[in-house]
């Protein structure tokens, strides 16, 4: 079974050119590369309706992960990359990203609200575990008290439970953890380099216990493929004691449908007519709908009823589907030349 999420390296939509892969390359040949990103800063803002945060930090650009459903994707496109094989294989690195996420916290124009990790790549993908920018930035929100948002799909993300558990103590902290399906076999074929899903559970089950709050978010919900699993994606989130829930459903947008496609064809080549056809039945006939307000809630009967599902099954379980907010009111700038007089 493949290493990665696609083979596929679809040509840039802004370039003339592509790389595309030889027929007879072994996956264990594509070996990912890092590059330094020389950002000048680190806290992106959006104006964004349909996200519960205007403010995130993404200490990396690209995903080892290799999800084929992955909505970030074209990104990579603005960096002169594919949005298919070049996404998850060359990674761009901030290496200073702690240090211009201190600068821009504790400049006068910043105003204290909730910073979310990641806001588009996984900011606990594999390569964290080696250069921790990722727990850097944690340890920077942590001095500034500033609240922050993890959202990840690794096990790894347990790692920082003490620095979590600190801002959590200010309820300024709050962890979400995607869970796709609780079919192991699955995970492997759709987020080949991501964590089990007992092992997200687990993470689950260990930062609930530290004290912080945890949510499962069901996302992406791929009609036709996995949305029969919510109830036990949920019941499992309960049981593992996350306190919230969400979902999202999946989101195909310019180039990362055909390589999602591809992806079914490869692994699911029964269900590649019923998968679409469910995809374009919450879509207006389309494969993707980037509209607010129904990007990530689609619309129709079967959006209706995946709606439904997952709203009664949170209810039963007794999984809240509107978090309290994140505190500001601890904010403080620990450089701050009054501060050290005490």
């Amino acid at each position: 079974m493949s290493a990665r999420g696609t083979r596929a390296n679809p040509a840039n939509r802004f370039d003339r050119f592509r790389v595309e892969l030889d027929p007879g390359e072994d996956d264990a040949d594509l070996r990912t590369e890092f590059l330094d990103d020389p950002a000048q800063s680190v806290i992106s803002t959006n104006g964004s309706p349909d996200l519960g945060f205007s403010a995130s930090v993404n200490p990396y650009r690209g995903c080892e992960h290799g999800c084929p459903y992955c909505y970030a994707r074209p990104y990579h496109e603005f960096l002169g990359f594919s949005a298919g094989l070049d996404f998850e294989q060359k990674i761009l690195v901030k290496r200073d990203a702690a240090a211009l996420l201190r600068t821009g916290l504790a400049a006068p124009s910043w105003k204290p609200q909730p910073v979310v990790l990641s806001g588009v790549t996984d900011c606990y993908q594999p390569v964290e575990r080696r250069m921790g920018l990722t727990r850097a930035c944690l340890r920077v929100l942590a001095d500034f008290r500033n609240p922050v948002a993890v959202i990840t799909k690794n096990h790894l993300v347990t790692r920082d439970a003490d620095i979590l558990a600190e801002l959590a103590e200010f309820t300024a902290a709050r962890a979400h953890i995607s869970i796709t399906t609780l079919d192991p076999e699955l995970a492997r074929r759709m987020e080949p380099r991501a964590s089990l899903p007992a092992h997200r559970l687990d993470a689950v089950s260990r930062l609930s216990a530290a004290g912080i709050p945890a949510s499962v978010v069901v996302a992406p919900v791929i009609p036709g493929l996995n949305e029969h699993e919510i109830p036990g994606i949920l019941r499992a989130a309960r049981s593992a004691g996350a306190s919230h829930a969400a979902y999202s459903i999946l989101r195909l947008p310019h180039g990362v449908a055909d390589i999602f496609l591809g992806w079914v064809r490869e692994h699911f080549p029964m269900a590649v007519e019923k998968i679409e056809g469910r995809i374009r039945e919450i879509r207006g006939g389309e494969l993707n709908d980037s509209r607010f307000g129904l990007r990530h809630s689609g619309e129709g009967p079967a959006a209706s009823r995946i709606r439904q599902l997952f709203r009664v099954t949170a209810a039963r379980e007794g999984l809240r589907v509107h978090p309290a907010p994140l505190e500001t009111f601890h904010f403080r700038n620990p450089d701050d030349s009054q501060l050290r007089l005490f």
